[in-house]
């Protein structure tokens, strides 16, 4: 009985332990851990966060090459329709130059009924 109220006297006269060694990193190698353990985590957040940015940055680009399709596939078609009024022009030139033909007076048209 005189040991425990002894050891009871000890704890209570003893200093408290500070928070460094309560949470068990009293000790040099258990900083370097939790140090470690600190570089750890961060490096596999960068490495989401790049992957997210990655397949982010992806998408986009899919999504600008579809649009640059499109406007590519429009610019074709404009060109076919830019050449199409060219060659009515070219045509009227030649059939006035080449053919001797006119356009008729109003007078002369007739109408033909079905």
């Amino acid at each position: 009985m005189a040991q425990a109220s002894q050891k009871q006297t000890q704890r209570k006269q003893s200093p408290p332990e500070s928070l460094w060694r309560w949470l068990g990193l009293g000790e040099r190698r258990s900083a370097i851990f939790l140090l470690l353990l600190l570089c750890l985590l961060s490096s596999g957040l960068g490495v989401v966060k790049t992957t997210h940015e990655n397949r982010y940055v992806f998408n986009r680009l899919q999504e600008l090459r579809s649009e640059a399709n499109d406007i590519s596939v429009e610019w074709g078609q404009l060109l076919i329709e830019q050449s199409t009024f060219g060659v009515e022009g070219r045509i009227e030139q030649k059939a006035t130059e080449q053919l001797g033909m006119r356009v008729p007076d109003v007078s002369q048209i007739v109408m033909v009924g079905q």
